[in-house]
């Protein structure tokens, strides 16, 4: 991870520890906190147009920096937790997509690329 994720997680864990939190931090439970903090986020956007959802008036933005922050948390503990470096999942994930969507085959479409075996 980097410097900075390493020590939000550093704190997370202490933030937890503090609290006798961890018995509740398992994989599972920081899994659902995450699909119910992201849940909370998509709510922010769900009555807006496509094009309210790229200019959010103040009040909504701070609300979704709210939401974002909590979905951050909750991932960057889950990823602690499980001992996964995101960063390196993510570069991972990407290198594979790049791979996959094929620039000059998927410019300006969004269908999905076939299964990979």
């Amino acid at each position: 991870m980097t410097t900075e994720l390493e020590g939000l997680a550093e704190r997370l864990r202490e933030f937890a520890r503090v609290r006798e939190w961890e018995q509740f931090h398992t994989p599972k439970n920081l899994a659902m906190a995450l699909a119910g903090e992201v849940g909370e986020l998509v709510a922010e956007f769900q009555w807006l147009t496509a094009e309210e959802s790229r200019h959010p008036d103040a009040e909504a933005l701070a609300r979704m920096r709210t939401e974002l922050g909590d979905v951050t948390l909750y991932l960057v503990r889950l990823a602690d937790v499980l001992g996964v470096d995101l960063v390196e999942a993510a570069r991972d994930k990407l290198d594979h997509n790049d791979r996959r969507y094929d620039a000059d085959r998927y410019r300006g479409s969004a269908r999905k690329a076939p299964p990979t075996a």
